[in-house]
């Protein structure tokens, strides 16, 4: 028997101005899969990515996470609920050590109360020990403990990539929706990010992946969800939607962001 799906997308869309970014979105992610989201420059996968994670409200349109309806929720909202999404640049404080940028992704801290802050309770110290040992952890697992106290801005663009999807993993998510994990990275650093993308999901997460390196998707993912004009135009392996026809036409038309 087929899953229920994890995340699933239901007429989803989004116009600016006369443009409709994204034209009646629908298919779903099932758990436990690694979806790769493909199609042409201008197809509306960030945009989608945006109205997911909550940066964007959809104007229309149904999105449900883990038996919730999250369409138009605040980013923080889709965050606790185990939806996290990482961005294609890299973003939050670049003076931040590379520990204490993981740190303040840490769900649950008590010492952001202010009774908490003010006491110093044994209850807070507990828990910022726990995530003190998850973001080493996190760290030893991306090869990031040698650079655990650099700046996050003095990072290589690699290393950038894995600290963001660190980030993704201090907040506990059951879901990570990930934007172009290896653009810009060497070789080598991006076969290292293939090889943690298969172990995050033997691990029990969930991933939804926008990435332009077919053979890496070729690689990874399935199934594999392929998008042109805002729409969803087919789903299913990376080889049968390879030769899918609408597919070759919609990569080889024009190329629009």
């Amino acid at each position: 028997m087929t899953p229920a799906p994890l995340l699933e997308l239901k007429g989803v869309r989004r116009r600016f101005g006369g443009l409709a970014a994204l034209d009646g979105v629908d298919f779903g992610v099932r758990p436990g899969t690694l979806t790769g989201l493909i199609g042409p420059n201008g197809a509306g996968k960030t945009t989608l990515f945006n109205a997911i994670s909550g940066i964007v409200p959809p104007d229309d349109g149904s999105i449900r996470f883990a038996g919730h309806e999250i369409a138009g929720a605040q980013p923080e909202i889709v965050s606790g609920l185990g939806l996290v999404r990482t961005f294609q640049i890299a973003r939050g404080f670049p003076k931040l050590s590379v520990y204490d940028a993981l740190m303040i992704y840490g769900q649950d801290q008590p010492g952001e109360t202010l009774w908490h802050a003010l006491t110093g309770s044994a209850k807070a110290a507990a828990r910022e020990a726990e995530l003190s040992e998850r973001a080493w952890r996190i760290a030893r697992m991306l090869k990031l403990d040698g650079v655990i106290d650099n700046a996050a801005e003095a990072l290589s663009g690699g290393q950038k990539k894995l600290l963001e999807i660190g980030r993704a993993l201090m907040a506990e998510p059951k879901l990570i929706l990930l934007d172009e994990p290896t653009a810009g990275v060497n070789p080598t650093l991006a076969g290292d990010i293939a090889e943690h993308l298969k172990a995050l999901v033997a691990s029990g997460i969930t991933v939804l992946l926008i990435e332009h390196d077919m053979g890496l998707i070729a690689r990874l993912c399935d199934p594999v969800v392929v998008m042109a004009e805002g729409k969803v135009l087919t789903e299913g392996s990376f080889a049968s939607v390879a030769a899918d026809i609408r597919v070759q036409e919609a990569y080889l038309g024009s190329r629009r962001r």
